[in-house]
């Protein structure tokens, strides 16, 4: 190959030009993002970075020197809208275009909007950009601010708007947050660090519209409530960044469908990070976007799949002072016990706890409140267990 091109200038498309070094390659190699920003880290925007501790140059992923060792083209600020494969070139929302024996997918996702007429105070919280219109609208006095959405981003996001002072309602449709994730029990405890740190908790309904002629006044719920508004912040999940692939021949469905070696129906096409649909998977987390490109990478360089991943799933969230660390593959179905720490009147007791998730006396996943050590080593044990039963898979 003499011209590889990364697509996204995100963190898993970073860890994809380092890896074309280091495994090698030495061609031309041309890095698209649509932001004007390098790559940065995305996890501190709801976090350090919204509350005000952790400044711009904190987030940048990395440096000068690396970026000379990487001798990459970047072609920043610059979208991407098309793939033809046949002439085997990007194409540019400028009009240029970027001839490429291999490409690299990594253009992540965008945050869900709410339909309906755009309003001053109604914020996402995906990029740099949005964070910093964000945090200049909180540092402005208090407020009355409503976050839709209790996943990551969205209790992250309302933890951090609580440490600021301002008054906080999370409006969840579920009847609790991150009951998919950590099933009822589980997803019940860490609710619970919601009414602690004093955000008001709204379940198992909806949002019918906002309120508001140019600003933002209130959000009416499903049920008929209206709740007052000065800020509202979207946490509604994220859709793959696949709109500039419509018309090619890759697959594409909620995400670039891959194999499980990160590589399209076309060898020379691999996928990595948010917008890649892994073996039948996308996962929107900071550790698939970071071990999916050495795999993807060693794909495209030998020409098709000769390495596969399946790395155990692992997330982690700050909350409220505490920190939440889930491994595993859990099912509806797995029995859940805290093997150590305590729960106080519902909530995590203040030495954390540590969860077992079971399966036929088998543990399959193991859920972390404010317990990194003990945490870490389930989590090794776990995906020992895991590569032993792949080595032995037929």
């Amino acid at each position: 190959m003499r011209t590889v091109t990364v697509v996204g200038a995100s963190l898993s498309g970073l860890y994809a030009a380092r890896e074309l070094r280091a495994q090698g390659f030495d061609g031309r190699l041309v890095i698209v993002g649509d932001e004007p920003h390098r790559p940065y880290d995305r996890p501190p925007l709801s976090k350090d970075f919204l509350t005000g501790r952790c400044g711009e140059d904190r987030l940048a992923l990395s440096d000068a020197e690396e970026s000379a060792e990487l001798d990459a083209e970047w072609l920043l600020g610059s979208r991407a809208r098309g793939l033809d494969l046949r002439d085997r070139t990007v194409l540019l929302n400028n009009g240029r275009t970027v001839s490429s024996d291999g490409v690299v997918i990594a253009t992540g996702a965008s945050a869900r909007r709410l339909p309906g007429p755009e309003l001053a105070g109604v914020h996402t919280l995906r990029t740099l950009d949005d964070a910093r219109a964000l945090r200049a609208e909180l540092t402005t006095g208090p407020r009355r601010v409503v976050v839709i959405g209790g996943g990551f981003v969205g209790s992250e996001t309302a933890s951090s708007c609580a440490g600021l002072g301002h008054d906080v309602t999370i409006v969840e449709a579920a009847p609790l947050p991150l009951v998919p994730q950590l099933g009822p029990e589980m997803a019940a405890l860490c609710a619970a660090l919601h009414r602690r740190g004093g955000v008001d908790l709204v379940t198992g309904t909806g949002v019918a519209a906002l309120r508001g002629t140019l600003t933002v006044t209130g959000v009416e719920l499903s049920d008929g409530r209206l709740l007052p508004a000065d800020v509202v912040i979207v946490g509604i999940g994220a859709t793959p960044n696949t709109g500039w692939l419509a018309g090619s021949t890759l697959a594409l469905h909620d995400g670039v469908l891959c194999d499980d070696g990160c590589v399209t129906a076309l060898p020379q096409v691999v996928a990595v990070g948010d917008v890649a649909r892994v073996g039948g998977t996308r996962a929107e987390h900071w550790t698939s976007a970071t071990e999916q490109p050495r795999i993807a990478v060693r794909n495209l360089l030998v020409g098709h799949t000769v390495e596969t991943c399946r790395p155990l799933p692992y997330f982690w969230s700050d909350q409220y002072g505490a920190r939440i660390q889930f491994a595993g593959r859990r099912l509806d179905t797995d029995t859940v016990r805290i093997a150590e720490g305590t729960v106080t009147d519902g909530a995590p007791g203040e030495d954390g706890f540590l969860a077992l998730y079971e399966r036929e006396g088998r543990t399959t996943a193991v859920l972390s409140v404010d317990r990194p050590r003990p945490f870490m080593r389930a989590r090794r044990e776990l995906a020992r267990y895991a590569d032993a039963m792949e080595a032995a898979a037929p």
